[in-house]
């Protein structure tokens, strides 16, 4: 999926709920959004998700039942990938700089040492691959 086609802001909103709803009916969809679109639109929303490739479905009765095609930490690590990509030139770097750079970035001791593993961790690597080289 590295190339699906971006997402709406109504047809992310939709994955939101089918990545903690799912399966859901096009109904469950609609009563999670607060009923603040039409159900048709519902419904239209789910068919363009299907045709771009994001969502599949099962017919249970008369009724459509929707499911994310990834799961939420493969589609959100393929979405950070192109905001990556776009934003910072291809720069982790980049993006972490601006994550943690900002002033809504309020860490905790214990997300700060998390993340300190994960740097290590990645070092570890970087050292083991280029040791097989």
């Amino acid at each position: 999926m590295a190339n699906e086609p971006k997402l709406s802001r109504r047809e992310t909103e939709v994955m939101e709920v089918l990545f903690c709803e799912s399966p859901a009916t096009a109904r469950d969809v609609w009563t999670a959004l607060g009923e603040t679109r039409t159900y048709s639109t519902i419904r239209k929303l789910l068919s363009i998700l299907e045709e771009k490739g994001h969502v599949t479905h099962r017919t249970e009765g008369a009724v459509f039942v929707y499911s994310p095609k990834q799961r939420r930490d493969m589609a959100a690590r393929s979405a950070l990938a192109r905001v990556v990509k776009t934003f910072f030139d291809g720069s982790v770097e980049g993006a972490v700089t601006s994550l943690l750079g900002g002033s809504s970035a309020k860490l905790t001791d214990e997300e700060l040492r998390r993340i300190g593993e994960m740097i290590e961790a990645a070092r570890a690597n970087r050292k083991d691959s280029a040791q097989k080289d």
